[in-house]
């Protein structure tokens, strides 16, 4: 048996908790303590037709999530991170007007107590939708959008600052972005494009990858994008028609399909667990792989038509859940990778632990 091999595990216990609000995005927030666990929610009150921030504790016995500190969003969140940041929590939180919320919480109790942002007049994006993401250690995010602008946003006690590293003037649309290293980021797009960028090498990407996609999938969108820290050279990607796909730099137009609709010709034995939009995905570090190997490590999706799984290249995908709902973005624990949190289109969060 191949080293990489998953074997089939058995069904994780699940807690469905209500939260009677839209849930745009959730993620865990940096565990503090073992003691203490904490999870930030992106929400939308669709009666009110408010928008916040929320923390919140996981409570056992029963286990809930409890309100613990919420921050009013000026408009629908659209993309969250989370990170620690001179020994604050710090949460970034991209809008769909284009502005961009830092918020920083009490590593002692985990609640807000400052903020700073770009508010969407000073014309971080000019359309609607945008994307951010946080690096590790918080000192800097990336912010691209559906306007082809790429920002960098450098994150300090009591302000920010930003600086405009490219802008297509629309020619090319952005929307997701994920960091490789303190100086090198990936972002992606539309027909299923990916972009590699070095703030060395100012001007636009350094390297570009799209496929000879068919048809059906060259209006495809690149929904979400993560970079594993040992293989720095790979970019995992999914996106429209439950296609996920890597993208190894060192062969640039080649895509190596793991999932898919289209995975079709010159792509046998690739599994598609999903035909719908994949909004969010994370290379699983619960699921132990060769880091030797050339294949794909292991990767968790979730999409549209309620599904979340893992797949690895070469595999049977294994369901975690099946949702007569949207599954719009998961986290996994780093510290504790068996326990995933998810929001459920409605009204909803699940929690999920690995045997």
């Amino acid at each position: 048996m191949a080293a990489t091999a998953m074997l089939e595990p058995e069904r994780p216990i699940v807690h469905r908790l209500p939260q009677h609000k839209y849930i745009d995005a959730v993620r865990w927030l940096p565990q503090l303590s073992p003691f203490d666990r904490f999870a930030v929610l992106a929400t939308f009150d669709t009666d009110s037709g408010s928008s916040s921030i929320e923390i919140h504790s996981l409570k056992p016995n029963p286990l809930s999530l409890q309100s613990h500190s919420s921050f009013s969003s000026s408009s629908r969140v659209s993309s969250l991170r989370a990170s620690q940041f001179l020994q604050k929590t710090v949460v970034a939180a991209s809008t769909a007007a284009g502005s961009l919320h830092i918020l920083f919480s009490d590593p002692a109790d985990a609640r807000f107590e400052s903020e700073v942002s770009v508010p969407e007049e000073e014309g971080l994006h000019s359309v609607p939708g945008s994307c951010v993401d946080l690096m590790d250690g918080g000192v800097e995010c990336v912010t691209v959008g559906e306007d082809g602008r790429v920002n960098l946003v450098s994150i300090g006690n009591s302000n920010l600052s930003y600086r405009r590293l490219f802008d297509s003037g629309g020619l090319v649309s952005y929307t997701a972005a994920k960091w490789a290293s303190p100086v090198e980021f990936a972002t992606g797009g539309y027909g299923f494009s990916l972009q590699w960028w070095d703030q060395r090498k100012p001007g636009g990407p350094v390297s570009q990858f799209k496929a000879n996609w068919d048809q059906n999938f060259s209006a495809g969108i690149v929904h979400s994008i993560d970079i594993h820290p040992s293989r720095k050279h790979t970019c995992l990607a999914g996106g429209s028609l439950g296609t996920v796909f890597a993208w190894d730099l060192r062969w640039q137009q080649q895509p190596i399909m793991l999932s898919g609709a289209g995975a079709g010709a010159g792509n046998t034995g690739v599994q598609s667990i999903s035909e719908s939009e994949v909004w969010d995905v994370q290379y699983d570090r619960c699921i132990k792989s060769s880091a030797t190997s050339t294949r794909i490590l292991p990767a968790m999706i979730c999409s549209e038509d309620g599904i979340l799984a893992v797949i690895e290249q070469g595999e049977e995908p294994i369901e975690l859940l099946a949702e007569p709902c949207a599954i719009n973005s998961f986290d996994i624990d780093r510290h504790n990778p068996s326990d995933v949190i998810c929001s459920l289109e409605w009204e909803a969060v699940a929690i999920l632990t690995r045997q």
